[in-house]
């Protein structure tokens, strides 16, 4: 994702709001900084109507800040959202491994097994970019499995807006060893069948990625006093 994609689907508002949250999400807009929105109207091919209208979307779910007659501004993940979002998170997941742990096809069971090991090959070769990726496919793959859209839905949202957190703990070696630990009982979980397994392992996933990222926030704090 950059500022120079341009929009080709018909769905207008759709497109420009998911193009623009991508923005926010992979860091492309950063944190405290001004919405540039001459430069997005011209480089995704846009008037400000259209583009202030999608903003007003981002609002409403917290990725920016509408701030009166001086545009939008990128809003910062706090720690306060982390602790009031990911506890959230974790029981949608842990309902998801439940649900996935019964519904999945076996072809789907041996896609994610290809993505472990994927992601562990990645581990070993400290490949941080793949690494990201498969773990992002494994976790995609066990909310869809779970056949609920409601809940697919929910997550996306709530998963959008910390995304730009969640992975900042990982580069901390003892989480990243710690995560794959967990990501090992999750696929022994699955094999067996074990859907409250699955669901409780997956919460604690999400837990401890919490407690990574206070952690690696109040250590940025300390850093910038």
């Amino acid at each position: 994702m950059n500022l120079t994609d341009s929009i080709k689907r018909t769905t207008l508002h759709e497109e420009l709001v998911e193009r623009l949250r991508d923005l926010v999400v992979e860091d492309v807009l950063k944190p405290g900084e001004k919405v540039p929105e001459k430069q997005l109207c011209d480089s995704l091919g846009v008037s400000r109507t259209p583009l202030r209208e999608a903003l007003k979307v981002l609002a409403s779910e917290g990725f920016v800040i509408l701030q009166a007659n001086r545009g939008a501004r990128v809003a910062s993940v706090t720690r306060e959202e982390l602790e009031n979002t990911f506890p959230v998170l974790a029981a949608l997941e842990q309902l998801a491994g439940e649900l996935a742990c019964r519904n999945l096809e076996p072809a789907e069971i041996e896609w994610i097994e290809t993505c472990h090991k994927a992601m562990l090959q990645a581990y070993r070769a400290r490949d941080r970019q793949a690494y990201f990726k498969a773990n992002q496919d494994i976790h995609q793959a066990l909310i869809r499995g779970a056949r609920n859209d409601i809940l697919e839905n929910h997550h996306k949202l709530l998963a959008a807006r910390v995304r730009r957190a969640r992975f900042m703990a990982n580069l901390s070696e003892e989480r990243w060893a710690q995560a794959i630990e967990e990501h090992e009982t999750m696929m022994a979980m699955l094999r067996v069948e074990n859907a409250e397994g699955l669901g409780q392992i997956m919460k604690l996933h999400m837990m401890n990625k919490l407690a990574a990222l206070v952690k690696a926030l109040e250590t940025e704090e300390e850093t910038a006093n």
